[in-house]
């Protein structure tokens, strides 16, 4: 029996349209259910660090995310006890043509994988079909009467795939709210307007503010303690509620003036996954948010996605015969699942470090200057100069 080279990807989001993309590019034909009627990307903006940006490059993308995106030149960290600059996290001095540090609109890059995806004729993109029967065959799966020697789930934290194959494995809750907002660039006094990438941290809180859609928007996400949503939703965020959260907390004027000139507040609950995700089982396999949703606080969530994606195509793209797929899927598992943890486990102890109050967050603080940028900065290379 040889390969029927065919994938079904249950999901056409950033990490659905990747796999699709890296998929096509080894010689599948991929067929993208996706169960929206239309692709509205919701949201606001992501950090795409060099390990993913170096992935989408290689699937053709420079040129269409090119006139949108934003290169920074520093992460500044600021402190909120005085309203000053603890360091500045240098993204230049390493930077390469093939793996630029990038700041996106999720929509942006929702649209560049789209047209790209729709572009290969070996992808087949179907709107407004839901996943709802899958079948485990002697060499592949069915779903809803059509065959396929894989299926992969890319549908979020709130993964129907994942239900099905691990029923008992549901997203908890992190006890933090993500409030997404943006606002015109021009709208910011040029005093207070980023150029890069700027952390505030501060009491149980902290912030993140930078430029997207080229230079023109400004993208701010404010993480605060909250109550749960409905499970897989969000919902419009009143502007005077996060302003008198952070007025209240006696944050500075600069990220209070920032905070306030946003124009289109948004709520998320952040709900995370089990530290190391689940994976795979048969023909099935899971990647981005349905395997290991994470809280943002090491920028990860996207980039994650983007490399579970790349990384299944190259496994998958080894087999010969659809008997092999349930091997290569146990591969890709191995292979993912201690980086992911990893990055789960770096992105909470990140939250925990931000929101220090009192004298353990002026220790931080004394702690990060006598670090100095160059030995801060080297933490990261681990997860920025990853590689397939």
């Amino acid at each position: 029996m040889t390969s029927s080279r065919t994938i079904v990807v249950a999901g056409a989001g950033i990490g659905g349209l990747t796999a699709a993309l890296a998929l096509a590019a080894k010689g599948f034909r991929v067929t993208v259910l996706e169960k929206a009627a239309r692709l509205e990307e919701v949201g606001a903006g992501l950090q795409l660090s060099p390990n993913a940006s170096r992935i989408l490059i290689s699937l053709g993308l420079a040129e269409r995310l090119g006139p949108h995106v934003v290169t920074p030149r520093a992460v500044t960290i600021m402190t909120a006890r005085s309203g000053g600059e603890v360091t500045r996290l240098s993204l230049t001095a390493s930077a390469r043509p093939d793996a630029p540090y990038w700041l996106a609109h999720r929509a942006d890059l929702q649209a560049a994988l789209l047209a790209e995806a729709q572009s290969r004729p070996e992808i087949d993109l179907r709107l407004g079909m839901p996943v709802e029967n899958i079948e485990a065959t002697a060499s592949g799966v069915r779903i809803g009467g059509a065959e396929a020697g894989c299926l992969i789930g890319a549908d979020g934290a709130w993964s129907v795939i994942r239900g099905k194959l691990f029923p008992h494995l549901q997203p908890q809750f992190s006890g933090l709210i993500a409030w997404r907002g943006t606002c015109d660039a021009a709208s910011l006094p040029k005093e207070i307007r980023p150029s890069g990438v700027q952390l505030w941290m501060g009491p149980r809180a902290h912030l993140v503010v930078y430029p997207m859609s080229a230079g023109e928007r400004i993208n701010m996400v404010a993480i605060v303690p909250g109550a749960p949503l409905a499970p897989g939703w969000h919902t419009p965020g009143a502007s005077d509620d996060i302003n008198g959260h952070f007025s209240q907390a006696r944050w500075p004027a600069n990220a209070r003036a920032m905070i306030a000139a946003i124009d289109n507040w948004g709520c998320w609950p952040l709900y995370t996954m089990p530290d190391g995700g689940a994976w795979h089982a048969g023909h099935v396999a899971l990647l981005g948010d349905a395997a290991h949703a994470m809280v943002p606080f090491a920028a990860q969530g996207a980039g994650m996605a983007i490399e579970d994606a790349a990384v299944l195509a190259e496994c998958l793209g080894a087999t010969t015969d659809d008997r092999d797929v349930p091997a290569a899927l146990a591969r890709y598992a191995t292979l993912r699942k201690p980086r992911v943890t990893r990055v789960q486990q770096t992105a909470r102890r990140s939250g925990e470090i931000y929101h220090l109050r009192g004298p353990m967050a002026l220790a931080r603080d004394v702690t990060m200057r006598l670090l100095g940028p160059q030995r801060l900065q080297a933490r990261q290379n681990w997860i920025y100069n990853w590689q397939l």
